[in-house]
Parts: structure tokens; sequence; C-alpha cells
């Protein structure tokens, strides 16, 4: 009789336990790293990097079906190598333990500030800018002295190949991971802290999932981030501005301009002059080296759906720029549109559109335009195009938003010192700059207590003193 072994392959939740496990019994075993061994392994990250330039553009470039390999050196790895550069510039001095005030009853003791590791951090990273997204979290937890693991998006297979090639040559396995599989199982893990990037809708779901192990969490969400162009700035550096930060990436940027508002009187001039700016960016039209498809057909269907619906309610939908038509050529692929006439009833209103499309609204006056803002959710971005006067100062005062770019769209979350992140429906939690060190960090308040102080006159048994001093701090 011949027994056959039977084996049984262990689920995803199985495996990424185990791998927390790992990571975490090596954090135990070893403790926080030193200034030096971060240091090195954020100098080694950006070295290999660096040396797979190529290999991640082309890689992007097949997720994509069509990413200008100019958009994702520009975007995805110069965002990660100058984040790498500040991180390692300032990580001795966000290191260093900060004195705080020490009560006057114990003066003789001092009080400090020390900023320790979590332990383990999850990202969950998402397919719009896979390699940035995913290691900006990724670094900054190594710079806080973190151990990471990653779950890329599943809809970028070949960058995630190159970003496991890559993570598993400059890190052992017991400090960055890089996992695939269920995205459920993993939000579920105990982790000291989780990062994700993505939908408001999924991050509902991550958030949910986490509480069940009081894990805190980052949420980069997204939503619909205005652009208000004040009256008589219907200029060619504004409209180039926006045409740069709504077309980037074909559109697919979270902190895109999602829809503009524009005075009454100069709506015809600002579709003009898009359309002579989009022209002007792509002489070649939406079959242009330097023009990105949509990412997947699924995202393809989204938009062209948002389109229908929009012209279905009434909207006027114009394609802009060389030969929109031939748009028709690439696989799933949108020439740069906008839309007039956008009324509550359509989607497009409401939906975060991820895509070249610009919804455009009128305003009356700046109060128009910030109410507006105002009763939709809280935006990841808000662009405001104008001189600083009383309406430039009313809007920065009057509406709430992650950040703002005054005179220009997207530039802001290439500032390494501020912090990046949501408010509201558009996230909690910031990483980028000292904000996003202390995020992965435990600020441990330690004071350490000098020989007298005058707490110890409360000790028990109780008197006559005692009710003297509780009368001085009480007064």
């Amino acid at each position: 009789m011949t027994i056959t072994e039977v084996t049984t392959q262990p689920t995803d939740a199985e495996r990424f336990r185990h791998i927390l496990e790992v990571q975490r019994a090596a954090y135990l075993r070893d403790g926080a790293p030193s200034w030096a061994a971060r240091r090195s392994d954020l100098h080694n990250l950006k070295a290999a990097l660096i040396a797979r330039r190529s290999a991640i553009e082309e890689a992007i470039n097949t997720d994509f079906g069509h990413r200008s390999r100019h958009e994702t050196a520009m975007m995805e790895l110069v965002g990660v190598v100058q984040g790498i550069d500040y991180l390692e510039r300032n990580l001795r001095r966000f290191m260093r333990p900060t004195r705080r005030h020490t009560a006057l009853h114990m003066r003789f003791g001092t009080n400090r500030i020390e900023y320790q590791p979590l332990g383990v951090v999850g990202v969950i990273s998402p397919w719009n800018y896979p390699v940035n997204l995913s290691l900006m979290p990724v670094v900054t937890a190594i710079a806080a002295g973190n151990r990471v693991m990653l779950k890329p998006s599943k809809l970028t297979p070949a960058t995630n190949a190159v970003l496991a090639s890559m993570l598993s040559e400059v890190f052992p396995p017991e400090q960055v991971t890089i996992v695939s599989g269920d995205g459920s199982a993993f939000s579920s893990l105990p982790f000291d802290h989780l990062v994700f990037t993505g939908s408001t809708e999924v991050g509902r779901a991550v958030m949910k999932a986490a509480s069940e192990n009081l894990v805190p969490v980052t949420l980069e969400l997204g939503g619909k981030s205005p652009t208000i162009i004040a009256k008589g700035h219907v200029r060619d550096q504004t409209v180039s501005d926006i045409v740069f930060g709504k077309l980037l990436s074909g559109g697919q940027t979270c902190i895109a301009p999602d829809y503009a508002l524009v005075h009454e009187s100069e709506i015809d001039a600002f579709v003009d002059s898009y359309d002579r700016l989009v022209k002007a960016a792509y002489p070649d039209g939406p079959t242009s080296n330097d023009y990105t498809s949509i990412s997947n057909d699924k995202q393809y269907a989204i938009l062209t759906d948002l389109i229908d619906d929009a012209r279905t309610h009434g909207a006027r939908i114009i394609e802009v720029g060389h030969r929109p038509g031939e748009a028709a050529r690439r696989p799933h692929t949108l020439a740069p549109t906008v839309v007039l006439g956008v009324t509550d009833d359509m989607r497009i209103a409401h939906e975060e559109i991820f895509g070249p499309i610009l919804p455009i609204f009128s305003y009356r006056d700046i109060d128009d335009a910030i109410n507006y803002v105002n009763t939709r959710p809280r935006p990841l971005a808000l662009y405001y195009f104008g001189n600083d006067d009383p309406d430039q100062r009313k809007v920065l005062d009057r509406t709430t938003s992650g950040n703002v770019t005054i005179n220009g769209t997207i530039m802001h979350v290439a500032q390494d010192d501020l912090p990046f992140g949501g408010v509201g429906a558009s996230g909690m939690g910031k990483y980028h700059g000292i904000e996003g060190f202390r995020t992965l960090s435990h600020p441990k308040g330690i004071l350490a207590q000098g020989r007298w102080n005058a707490t110890r006159l409360l000790y028990a048994p109780f008197g006559k003193r005692t009710d003297a001093l509780l009368n001085f701090f009480l007064r």
C-alpha cells in the first residue's frame, strides 16, 4: 500500500503572518538600528534605484500600455531619490532626543522625548505611481528604524518584479519584504503601523480591518482637488500649469487638478487657451510618446462611462489638442477632454476623475467659488491662481485641504520639507518631512527624576504639609 503525502499550501493570511512574526522577532532581537546603519540602508537603496532606471521605465511602460519615460523619471525616480537625500541629510537631527519643559516642582529633574522605531510597518501601495508611492513610505519607515512589509498593487506586475528584485538585493527579508496576495488579509495583520495609499472606498475597508488589532493607520486617499482661477488670471502661464498638472501621467495622479473654477466671464477664453496649450505640450496628439495612456481597460471604462453619463445629462464634451480622434489608435488611450455645463446629477461632479478629463465650472465671485469647494468633501490638494491679495487670503483661510500650491500645480508634493497627506475624506496622517519620520516613530517621553523634588513631600502620611502644598499647586 502506497501512502500519498498531501501537502497544503499556506494561505495568504498564514504566509503574511509568518513574515510578520519573523520581522518582529528580528526587531526585538536587534533593537533600533543606529544612525549609521539607517543612513547606509538609504544610500544603498538609492544606488540600486538609480542603477535600475531603465528597467523601471520599461516595466512601468509595460504595465501602463504606454507611459512617458520622462514622466517616470521625473515623478517616480527623482521624487524618491530626492526624498532619500533629504532623509540622509536630516536623519541625525530627526533622531536626536528633544528637551521638554520640566514642571517647577521637579526642576532638579529633566524631561526629554526620544524617537523610537515602532517595529514592523505595513505598506499598501497603488498602481498609479507604483515606484514612488511604494518606496517613499518604505524609505521613511527605514529612516525611522522600522522593518517593512510592502504589498504593491496587482495591476503593476512588471514593476513589482523589478521592485522585488531590487529590495531583495538591498535588504534581508527580515528587514524589508515585498509580498503579493489578498489585500484584506494583509490589512488584518497586527502591524505596528499601516500606511495605505489608494481610493477612499478601499481606505475605509483597510481602516476597518486594521481597527480589529488597534493598528494605527496613515491613509493617503484622494478626492476632487479644485483649481480656483481668480478673475483676470486666465493667462498662458496659468493654463500651462493646469495642463501640466492635469495631463501628467494621463491625469492618473491623486493630486491632479480634478476640476477648474473659472470666472463666468472667462470660460470661453479658458477653453481656447487650454486647447492651444495642450497642442503646444503634445504636438503629436494623444499617440505622442510624451502622452500617457490609461493604465488598464477597467480604468479606461470608468472614465468613458463618466463622459457618457455627463453627455446623457446634457453636458458639453470637448476633446482638445491635436487630432484627438487618433487616441483610438492606441489601447486604452483617452484624448484630453474638457466638460462644460456640469450639473449635480452627473457622476463627474462627485466622483474622482483620475484621467485627462477636466470639468469647468463658472463662479460669480470668490465667495461663490469657496462655497462650491466647501460643500464637497475636503480634497487632498487645492490650487489657486491669483495675486497675493485678500481673495487669496480668503481662499486659504476658509477652505481646508491636504496641501495647497499657489500659482502652480502638483509641485507641493516635491517639497521634501513639507508634510504630505489629506484631511477628512482625503486621508489622515502625514508622511514626507519630519512629520513622516515622527508618524512612523514612537515619541517616548522620559523623565529623569532628580535627587530632590517637591512631589515627594506629598507621600503619605498626609498632614498639614500636604495641605499646604496642595493649596500651592491649586492656587
